[in-house]
């Protein structure tokens, strides 16, 4: 059984290091038999990298870590609701269950724009909740975004 909150707290503390990298802060975690076997925060500023989203490192890692491509069985935890491509990555990986916090109302395939996973096309079904931590969720990159502006109106801040 996963513990929903206690994992997207984890999530939350790597979107904080994204934010402390100047990077979009979302983070996310991956966890198969209750333990984390892929991290990731977004980084595509730092890495030049513009698959470098928080759940493409975090699929990365996980698949590093187990040694295959298909991350059967587990569960990804990231704090805003994912893009095409991040939503894409996770078909293909065949993570089993997807847990997001915020919304995100621009780019975000599960809920917002649309439902990417339901698909009816697609060869891989993953079940999705959706909410959880989201005021957290929503407040990290609120802030984050707030302090952006912020020193754009004023350069000396920074």
């Amino acid at each position: 059984m996963f513990d929903d909150n206690y994992w997207m707290q984890q999530a939350l503390v790597l979107a904080g290091e994204a934010a402390l990298k100047g990077e979009v802060p979302v983070g996310a975690i991956v966890v198969l038999d209750n333990k984390v076997i892929g991290k990731g925060f977004n980084q595509p500023i730092s890495t030049c990298d513009p698959t470098a989203h928080a759940e493409i490192v975090a699929l990365r890692d996980a698949a590093k870590a187990i040694n295959n491509y298909r991350i059967i069985n587990a569960c990804l935890y990231v704090t805003l609701e994912p893009c095409t491509m991040c939503a894409g990555a996770m078909i293909h990986s065949r993570i089993k269950r997807l847990v997001y916090g915020a919304d995100e109302p621009k780019a975000g395939v599960i809920n917002s724009q649309t439902n990417l996973l339901a698909a009816p096309y697609l060869n891989h079904k993953i079940a999705v909740v959706t909410g959880v931590c989201d005021h957290e969720c929503s407040e990290i990159i609120s802030t984050f975004f707030a302090k952006k502006r912020r020193h754009v109106k004023n350069p000396a801040s920074l």
